[in-house]
């Protein structure tokens, strides 16, 4: 099992509150996919809006969340290939579909299994589960541009 704590994350990703929505991952396979998860809090700003009397997770918050599993995953495989600039930016969102809300005390475990990846581009097929139910699933592909050394290729 290999696992990376929020301090770990933070020196893979650019992002910082309030748009880092990746607390651990729990898991990854080199080459193969990913296991992340967000604690979804009751203190999180975009609930304040984002229904003051029934708050609900936005579903583009979710796919974001998928999406930063899915460049800790590219990162990841990099490993040594990339330096400081590196960033992973979306490509592609398709065949998102959202089967029931995320909510404040909700645990959203994430997946991303890779499809493909050849020559920057990375995609994913991905879900997103609470509580063991299906959430939310959608294919991603995202591109890493700049800082990278060398490219890899793999399918």
């Amino acid at each position: 099992m290999k696992s990376l704590n929020i301090h770990q994350i933070r020196e893979l990703l650019p992002h910082r509150y309030p748009m880092l929505l990746v607390d651990r991952v729990l898991d990854w396979e080199a080459g193969k996919k990913i296991t992340a998860i967000k604690n979804v809090t009751a203190n999180e700003e975009f609930f304040n809006g984002h229904f003051p009397n029934h708050p609900v997770m936005p579903g583009v918050l979710i796919i974001e969340a998928l999406a930063q599993t899915a460049a800790i995953f590219a990162f990841m495989s990099y490993a040594s290939k990339l330096d400081k600039d590196a960033l992973v930016y979306f490509a592609t969102i398709d065949s998102a579909r959202f089967k029931r809300p995320v909510e404040p005390g909700d645990q959203l475990v994430m997946e991303a299994e890779l499809i493909r990846s050849s020559r920057g581009m990375w995609k994913f097929r991905t879900r997103g589960l609470v509580d063991g139910q299906l959430a939310v699933e959608a294919e991603l592909m995202c591109a890493i541009r700049g800082g990278v050394v060398a490219q890899k290729a793999e399918s």
